[in-house]
């Protein structure tokens, strides 16, 4: 019999925040370019920040993102200055929730919430903030605090000596299936927000649970 969850833990970009929605900041400064700069600017965080881990050349999460915007506005053969950097970095912390996040939040205050995020907390806490959730959270935990990106087994144990419970007392959630991979690996409980429909990652660390969007954790409250 499974343990009862004690703590629901929730990835931040893609899956609270619809991290895709910067096209529209990146389409009134370039216009016919947003839909590009936003799927590659996306595509080269990931990227960036597996890198740093895998070479050991850890960077804050501000400092890799600011990196694949760069690279992301360059491969669409556009110049960029420090003004247009800083708006974009600055739109990255008003990011919108989707639609059900708070709802399903606000359903599930007889539980322990907390944010586990890769973004470091000068890009975390204010888009929190400006969200307006703070208060509907218990904890929001950063890898930045122990420089080390997840998925690392060593990000998600910095998570767990936190939360002091045992590792399958954690429900994980994240849209990012290389994330959901990570958890399970490291022994969490875990629930995919799979919005994309997209195939489970064939490393065989399949999910415990698989929803179209959060309200499928609806279930536990």
């Amino acid at each position: 019999m499974d343990k009862p969850i004690k703590a629901f833990v929730f990835d931040v970009y893609g899956t609270l925040f619809d991290v895709i929605a910067i096209k529209e900041q990146c389409e009134e400064l370039f216009p016919g370019h947003g839909e590009a700069i936003s799927q590659t600017w996306r595509t080269k965080q990931v990227e960036y920040f597996m890198m740093r881990q895998l070479m050991e050349k850890y960077r804050s999460f501000a400092e890799v993102t600011r990196s694949a915007l760069k690279y992301a506005l360059e491969s669409e053969g556009l110049e960029s200055t420090e003004a247009i950097e800083r708006q974009l970095m600055d739109a990255y912390l008003h990011l919108p929730l989707y639609e059900e996040s708070e709802a399903v939040l606000r359903e599930l205050q007889n539980h322990k919430l907390v944010v586990f995020s890769n973004g470091s907390h000068d890009m975390l806490d204010p888009l929190i903030e400006n969200a307006g959730i703070q208060g509907l959270l218990d904890e929001a935990l950063s890898v930045d605090d122990i420089g080390q990106f997840k998925p690392a087994p060593a990000a998600y144990q910095y998570a767990l000596s936190r939360l002091g419970i045992e590792r399958d007392e954690v429900l994980f959630m994240s849209s990012n299936g290389w994330d959901i991979s990570g958890a399970k690996n490291f022994g969490f409980r875990t629930a995919w927000i799979n919005r994309k429909q997209a195939p489970v990652e064939q490393l065989g660390l399949e999910p415990d649970y698989v929803f179209s969007d959060l309200k499928g954790l609806l279930k536990w409250k």
